[in-house]
């Protein structure tokens, strides 16, 4: 985008407090001026309700969102759900990637989300060979972000081993050999053909401990350089005692002894930690990214968002497997699970809550967004203050009120991708339900 445009809403929560008449210029995609206490002139275009920071949504693994409401027969558990989730991967080829993509990141933008970091390990065809790009994965995901409107960091992952048990590390199975490139240096040697653009960014994931040794870990801390670096962490309880019976240490203590736990780290989930854990991430001023709504969905547990935060880990909130894709539930949900699991309200301020949705997001894909303030990117979406469920809420705590259907607009990089909560692209609900028949119908 070139050239200005200004914004006026009628209400703006700005850094410190929520401002009336607020007027937002915008050049080049980014804030520019920003000015309090205003009325509308005529070539404003004009907002309705409260703006917010864009909400970033720092985990997601788009394909995911096939299996919503499609895996609590007979209860089921985190490995029975990925069972189904295999299922899923072994039909997605370039085409119908970027289908389904499209109508998840869609769905997303019209949610609230303005960035997403999709943590990318569907790398090759079903047998593992590669396709003549050996990117096309890659590729659709960051072309189906474009069209949706979007910014995307591409958190393009590294998997090489199948699993971690006692016995140690297994071969990849039949589903997971189209995850891998063979070796850290393979990887890294494809991943250093994507690009920046202006809207998507290319950064880096270790599957998790499992899914590369003690050398490979440390051979990907030396080639990553400078880009975002993304890992699940303590997800499950069995991750725990494999990684002690292979390695005698925790997952977190072994990411530091490889050299990948510091700044700019971000551990995914980070549910089952010891103090000791705790300690070490928030030394190393790691970061730490919360999906409340996927782990409680796959009854992962509750991890200790509180404790990190007090420790110095910076908090981030993903939508994970889109059992849900709602910002606000993903903000609720922290705060929501302190309570259950301390019998205290108020364990985030509302001022916390907002930045680990937004700022603390941005910064943990790499991109300088997540606020309304000169410089930042010009991000932000409106929330309307008259439904049935954000009527009679005060501005500054609409975080416990609304919901992704109470987005009217949405503002990505200077450009209005929702305007009075329709789409550019159109009807999301038509968008998302043509791309699940998309995959669907797929041999």
């Amino acid at each position: 985008m070139t050239g200005s445009t200004t914004y006026w809403c009628e209400h703006a929560q700005l850094p410190t407090k929520v401002h009336r008449g607020v007027r937002l210029t915008v050049v080049d995609g980014r804030f520019t001026e920003i000015a309090t206490d205003t009325t509308p002139r005529r070539d404003d275009v004009r907002l309705r309700g409260i703006a917010l920071p864009g909400f970033a949504n720092a985990h997601s693994h788009a394909f995911h969102r096939m299996l919503r409401g499609r895996t609590h027969a007979d209860g089921g558990n985190f490995w029975t759900w990925r069972e189904q989730m295999y299922a899923v991967a072994s039909r997605l080829d370039p085409d119908t990637y970027f289908a389904l993509a499209r109508g998840v990141f869609a769905e997303m933008v019209a949610s609230g989300f303005t960035v997403v970091g999709e943590f990318h390990y569907l790398h090759h065809g079903p047998d593992g060979r590669p396709y003549d790009d050996p990117n096309a994965m890659g590729a659709a995901l960051i072309a189906a972000a474009r069209e949706a409107g979007i910014r995307l960091t591409l958190l393009d992952t590294c998997y090489l081993s199948g699993g971690l048990y006692a016995e140690g590390h297994q071969p990849l199975d039949e589903v997971q050999i189209r995850f891998s490139d063979g070796s850290v240096a393979a990887w890294a040697e494809r991943v250093d053909a994507l690009q920046d653009t202006d809207i998507a960014r290319i950064g880096a994931a270790a599957h998790s401990v499992r899914a590369l040794t003690r050398d490979q870990l440390i051979e990907f801390a030396r080639v990553v350089g400078d880009r975002p670096v993304h890992a699940h962490v303590s997800e499950q309880i069995a991750e725990n005692i494999a990684t002690e019976m292979v390695y005698g240490r925790t997952p977190v203590a072994h990411l530091d002894e490889v050299g990948l736990l510091r700044d700019g780290f971000t551990a995914v989930h980070a549910t089952h930690l010891t103090d000791a854990d705790v300690d070490l991430m928030g030394r190393a001023g790691a970061g730490a990214c919360f999906c409340p709504t996927t782990e409680r969905d796959l009854a992962d547990g509750i991890g200790r968002a509180r404790d990190l935060a007090d420790a110095g880990a910076t908090l981030s909130l993903g939508s994970d497997q889109h059992a849900v894709i709602d910002p606000f539930e993903e903000v609720r949900g922290l705060e929501m699970h302190e309570r259950l699991t301390t019998n205290e309200r108020g364990r985030f301020g509302l001022g916390e809550l907002l930045d680990v949705a937004t700022l603390s997001g941005y910064r943990a894909l790499g991109w300088e967004g997540g606020r309304l303030a000169v410089g930042s990117l010009a991000d932000f979406v409106t929330i309307r203050t008259d439904s049935r469920r954000t009527s009679g809420a005060a501005p500054g705590q609409i975080l416990f009120a609304a919901t992704g259907l109470d987005v009217l607009d949405v503002v990505v990089h200077g450009r209005r991708v929702v305007a009075e909560g329709v789409h550019s692209l159109g009807h999301v609900d038509d968008l998302v339900a043509e791309a699940i028949a998309v995959v669907r119908s797929a041999s």
